[in-house]
């Protein structure tokens, strides 16, 4: 059964790197032959597409965040990561990853609290 699990610091400074990483608990996905998105809630605002990685590692980011953004695979830990540079407080939200298969089933994480401090 697929879980997905995101991780992170919880909580960061201003300025820093942000890294989130997500993976499967379930042991069932492999990280490649999955399309994988990052998206993000801000305290009082609506889901905020952050960026995609396709199965051929192709990326494509919010035009917002393209900037600061890098998402990519570790095949070698099966997990996806997300890191997003220069935070700021307006960073702070919960990040989420998702994964969508060839025939469009889709798997979500339960999110991960980020809070940028000033």
């Amino acid at each position: 059964q697929v879980q997905l699990q995101e991780s992170g610091p919880g909580l960061e400074k201003t300025s820093q790197t942000l890294s989130l990483t997500c993976s499967d608990s379930g042991g069932s996905i492999t990280t490649s032959d999955y399309y994988w998105t990052w998206i993000r809630q801000s305290p009082g605002k609506g889901l905020e597409w952050m960026g995609d990685i396709g199965q051929n590692g192709i990326t494509d980011y919010s035009p917002s965040l393209k900037s600061r953004t890098s998402i990519y695979r570790d095949t070698s830990k099966n997990q996806l990561t997300l890191q997003l540079r220069s935070v700021t407080p307006e960073d702070t939200a919960v990040y989420y990853c998702h994964a969508r298969t060839d025939r469009a089933v889709d798997y979500w994480g339960q999110g991960t609290q980020v809070t940028v401090s000033s």
